[in-house]
């Protein structure tokens, strides 16, 4: 059991409802955050009825005030902030490079990118003061190859492995450890978005060498280690979670 206080952004659905539900699990407190007040609310109920505190504060990640509040209110309600998690996302539009337009980079950029950028920014000015604390990123396996199809997507975690690399180094001398886990394909509604239909999903699992997508779970458990005293050598870091995908 652990007493950690845990922020998670884009907690409501996929990866990020599984992650907030392991740390609630592990005896952790925390505050999960989305854009959708009542499916907020619903999580938190979840959570209380596992024995922890917990309280929900909407913000959009790509808004640096609504940042700059969630990360306030985390640090006011529970008096410090031992873990972040990064995971709020989203695939962006699909299709060819000679498809996407000014618009379409914004949408991607702005939740993935930006909002990793303002929240590492007001997480860790936070951690640094307490000399303490760890930051989890949430990458892809397209965060460190190509992919067709999927320009927009894959640049943007491209974006997220470097900042995490960058801030690592740079929080390193205060005692707070960054890194990111990168899943591969993930049993959640953003593959079935990303995919558009089973066929093209079935042709994704298939090249996973263990021959079946992820489950939220299996990227929670991995966030959470991240996150623990027992990654405390850990840090700058892309830890691959994807049945093997990248091994080759």
């Amino acid at each position: 059991m652990t007493n950690q206080i845990v922020l998670i952004t884009g907690a409501l659905t996929g990866i990020g409802r599984a992650t907030a539900t392991a740390f609630a699990r592990d005896g952790a407190s925390l505050v999960v955050s989305g854009r959708r007040d009542d499916e907020g609310q619903r999580l938190v109920t979840e959570l209380r009825a596992l024995g922890v505190e917990a309280e929900f504060v909407r913000a959009d990640v790509r808004h640096e005030s609504e940042v700059q509040n969630l990360v306030d209110k985390t640090v006011a309600r529970f008096g410090r902030l031992d873990v972040a998690v990064n995971n709020a996302g989203t695939e962006g539009k699909p299709g060819p490079v000679t498809e996407q337009t000014a618009e379409s980079f914004a949408a991607a950029f702005d939740t993935n990118v930006l909002g990793v950028l303002l929240s590492m920014k007001h997480e860790l000015r936070v951690m640094q003061a307490q000399g303490a604390g760890s930051i989890v990123n949430l990458s892809s396996s397209m965060g460190h190859r190509g992919a067709p199809n999927a320009s927009l997507y894959t640049a943007s975690k491209h974006a997220v492995e470097g900042l995490t690399k960058s801030a690592a180094l740079e929080a390193a001398a205060f005692g707070v450890r960054v890194n990111a886990v990168a899943p591969g394909p993930v049993e959640t509604a953003m593959l079935d978005r990303f995919t558009g239909s089973a066929e093209r999903k079935a042709g994704l699992v298939a090249g996973v060498p263990l021959k079946r997508a992820g489950r939220p779970e299996e990227i929670a458990d991995a966030i959470v280690f991240a996150s623990s005293a027992k990654a405390s050598f850990i840090t700058g870091q892309i830890i691959d979670v994807n049945g093997g995908k990248t091994a080759a």
